[in-house]
């Protein structure tokens, strides 16, 4: 039987920021950061940076530059699997789940749904595969939207035919995102964007996701709630432990319980995995976060795209700042503080502030 670690809150914490690779001693290249993390979150909100070189920043600092991202996909060292970023290698892990999707089998009600849209529109999907068979990779709006039976949603997918097929088709192996154009995704036929290695089996693929999330993460539940794309639990993987004050249990990756630990202030996207998961986050850290773009500006406690502020092990505050590249300023609106910052945190917390917007190459001013 698996020991049981008896963990405090601090040992958590500093599992979990150990693993997110976010003390002192800072890694040095951009691709070993994301095999730790896993993944880089795509998302189309900017108010400082786009999400995915702002996680890269925060661990890399200014040394890194989002041309090396954009590098990174250009030549396949990084593909986009559903809005996120991963080693191309870790493609063989979620390619066999992706046949498994195109073949019979059970099925939960949505997934029969979809499944059967797509099979009652197999004449346009086999058309958008011919069409990028033979002019390779194009933009949604470049692909027929001849579809026998219309997509219906309550949503704003409603009649979203083209860009939902090619959402299931990459679901199902068939198609990948080839690269960017500007903000257009680009789109191709699978087998040209994957790297043709070996193909793991469902059920290991699945444990070894586990363990690399584990990994990533230090610490989480093996069960939680469902989260859509990439979940926040990791099954089986890594040791059993246990929480001081925290109900339930947790898994831990024992390679992150050893050795010193050496904390920093950091800023955050507000998608950073350290805080991704936001009953975690309140659980391990008492970290209360919402993310606050959708809400009426009166009614914001902290901002429209506020980072959270880390120091050492604690996640202490909350940052509320917009990026004006047309104007050339980084503007500081507040820094919340969860608790009182000593001297020592305030100059720390400044100088990343500082750091922030002379990597943005903007003059910084606070309002």
């Amino acid at each position: 039987m698996a020991k049981v670690h008896q963990l405090s809150p601090q040992d958590a914490r500093r599992v979990a920021v150990r693993a997110q690779l976010l003390q002192r001693g800072r890694p040095t290249d951009l691709l070993s950061v994301v095999r730790q993390l896993t993944l880089l979150q795509l998302d189309p909100i900017s108010a400082v940076a786009p999400s995915a070189d702002l996680v890269a920043w925060s661990r890399l600092g200014s040394s890194y530059a989002p041309g090396d991202l954009r590098a990174a996909l250009e030549d396949r060292r990084l593909i986009e699997l559903r809005a996120l970023l991963r080693p191309a290698e870790d493609l063989a892990l979620y390619r066999a789940a992706m046949a498994a999707r195109r073949a019979s089998g059970e099925l939960t009600d949505w997934q029969r749904h979809r499944q059967d849209w797509v099979q009652a529109n197999d004449r346009s999907r086999r058309e958008i595969l011919d069409l990028l068979r033979h002019r390779g990779a194009l933009p949604s709006r470049e692909l027929p939207n001849t579809f026998d039976k219309p997509w219906s949603s309550t949503g704003w997918t409603n009649n979203k035919n083209v860009t939902q097929m090619l959402e299931f088709l990459v679901q199902r192996g068939e198609v990948a995102v080839a690269g960017r154009k500007g903000r257009d995704r680009l789109w191709d036929l699978a087998e040209r964007v994957y790297p043709d290695d070996p193909v793991v089996p469902v059920e290991e693929a699945v444990k070894e996701r586990d363990r690399r999330r584990l990994r990533a993460l230090g610490i989480a539940r093996a069960r939680c709630t469902a989260f859509p794309v990439e979940p926040a639990d990791v099954g089986e993987a890594g040791e059993p432990a246990v929480v001081e004050g925290v109900k339930g249990e947790w898994r831990v990756d024992p390679s992150m319980l050893d050795g010193g630990f050496d904390g920093r202030a950091a800023l955050l996207s507000p998608f950073d995995r350290l805080v991704h998961d936001r009953t975690r986050a309140l659980e391990l850290f008492g970290f209360d976060y919402q993310l606050e773009m959708y809400k009426p500006a009166d009614k914001r406690r902290w901002g429209y795209f506020a980072l959270p502020i880390l120091h050492g092990d604690r996640l202490v505050g909350k940052l509320d700042a917009t990026a004006d590249r047309k104007a050339g300023v980084f503007t500081v609106n507040a820094v919340h503080e969860d608790v009182p910052f000593t001297q020592a945190v305030a100059a720390s917390v400044d100088a990343e502030i500082a750091d922030l917007a002379g990597w943005l190459e903007l003059e910084l001013r606070r309002a």
